[in-house]
């Protein structure tokens, strides 16, 4: 029986090449998204219209899934409101989209970005670290990534212990973020823990 994956945020940058990546895997897909007829419809994909607000519309959205992968973003809320519709759906497998440097993989990423991300990013950051926590604690699997843009999908997945030490967080490419989470939404190998995601 083929996979079949929810994507929260699917029209995102991240969460467009999560579909694309997914539906070239040969795996069914259900985007949910806030207004599915600005998405084109494709064989193998799902529209579905949800609110992270509104838990019960992620909960519809998702029966049938196997597995949800969230890029989702957005104002200070949205991410603690999307993990608690999340582990509310009851799909058995959710993987994560979090931020290097915040949360768990703050000692990880050295001083200077963590005083960086508190300066920049204050006002998100409770949120990020509160809907990280409530993945985890369902056991599923956050993925903590530095600055992102475009290149290849060549990808290494690392548990906090084995991050490189380095004075700023290495950039990745989106592709190979949602390649790395795509492979952990296939072949889960960290339930319940923060890694990271890095260029191969």
């Amino acid at each position: 029986m083929t996979m079949r994956v929810a994507i929260l945020g699917a029209s995102g940058k991240v969460g467009s090449l999560l579909m694309e990546d997914a539906l070239t895997r040969g795996l069914e897909v259900t985007a949910l998204v806030r207004d599915p007829s600005r998405m084109p419809e494709r064989p193998g994909l799902e529209r579905a219209a949800v609110d992270v607000n509104d838990a019960d519309s992620v909960v519809k959205a998702v029966k049938g899934s196997d597995v949800l992968v969230s890029a989702l973003g957005g104002p200070p809320g949205t991410l603690v409101a999307g993990a608690k519709a999340a582990v509310a759906s009851g799909v058995g497998r959710i993987v994560w989209l979090g931020a290097y440097g915040t949360g768990e993989s703050a000692q990880a990423a050295g001083f200077l970005t963590r005083s960086l991300l508190s300066l920049f990013m204050r006002g998100e950051l409770p949120d990020k670290t509160a809907a990280d926590a409530t993945i985890r604690a369902a056991g599923g699997t956050v993925f903590h990534v530095g600055p992102m843009g475009d290149g290849p999908a060549a990808h290494r997945t690392l548990t906090l212990k084995d991050a490189p030490k380095r004075l700023f967080p290495a950039g990745i490419s989106r592709a190979a973020v949602a390649a790395a989470m795509l492979d952990e939404a296939q072949n889960p190998s960290f339930p319940g823990q923060t890694v990271i995601a890095v260029p191969n």
